[in-house]
């Protein structure tokens, strides 16, 4: 597996198909492992970079704070030692904070934003204290007394019901997390920086998708960056979560494919 380094951490990421280059960004306590829904019918058209971020996956561990706009620095230099000028950048959850701030700070290596279940708000204060809670539990104790809460936060209630697998697959990965550095990515996570008043400035097109039943970032979070940005579109999936692109993936990969056969 190819890897950059990065402010003296590695990054690992695949690459998969030809064409158009598309960077996939996963949500928090995952890994690109979470985008294998999205691999095979996107790699018919396009070239995926699939990046494992600091902290999580095969990348290396953290152990100083960092904000969001480190996380983009990363995926800079995974394009950079691709050499590859811009891309369309797919972000679920926090990967979607990550491609929004690349939009405005970094323009010209966007050519286009894919935003799944994610947030262009600060976190709000109770939130935050829910936040720093479990991180207390998962300090001590590891993330197996948080895993019933995580889970519910993460798969909406059809997937809980109806995909107990993929529920049960997926907490054990999670309780796999280097936990300092979940830690430390967490706290970048709360204290984000609201971008609300700025997406009016990302030209890029975008796509907008979240899961109807979304209880970590509920669809009036989605709802409040497609209103925002210039040139917009939402798609809301149905009988899915935080995680849509592995709870519903046909769907997600419908929409995807959809926006990006439209770009030029």
């Amino acid at each position: 597996m190819p890897s950059v380094e990065s402010q003296g951490i590695r990054i690992h990421y695949r690459v998969h198909g030809d064409g158009a280059p598309v960077v996939l960004l996963h949500s928090f306590l995952c890994s690109g492992a979470m985008w294998e829904p999205q691999i095979e019918p996107l790699t018919e058209r396009f070239r995926l970079i699939n990046i494992d971020m600091r902290g999580h996956g095969d990348s290396g561990p953290i152990a100083q704070p960092l904000t969001l706009y480190d996380l983009v620095a990363d995926v800079i230099a995974v394009l950079d030692d691709l050499e590859i000028a811009d891309a369309a950048w797919a972000g679920l959850s926090i990967g979607g904070m990550i491609a929004m701030r690349a939009a405005l700070r970094e323009p010209h290596r966007v050519s286009s934003l894919l935003l799944l279940d994610t947030d262009a708000g600060a976190e709000k204060a109770p939130i935050r204290l829910k936040y720093r809670a479990l991180g207390w539990i998962a300090r001590r104790f590891g993330l197996g007394p948080v895993s019933p809460q995580v889970a519910r936060q993460m798969f909406g209630r059809t997937t809980r019901r109806e995909r107990r697998e993929l529920v049960s697959e997926w907490a054990g990965r999670f309780r796999s997390v280097d936990i300092p550095s979940i830690l430390i990515v967490l706290d970048a996570l709360i204290a984000r920086d609201d971008l609300l008043d700025e997406l009016h400035r990302i030209e890029a097109p975008a796509l907008v998708v979240v899961g109807s039943e979304d209880a970590s970032l509920p669809p009036a979070r989605s709802r409040a960056i497609a209103d925002r940005l210039p040139n917009a579109e939402l798609v809301e999936i149905e009988g899915a979560g935080h995680l849509s692109s592995l709870e519903q993936p046909a769907a997600v990969n419908r929409a995807i494919l959809g926006f990006l056969d439209r770009r030029p």
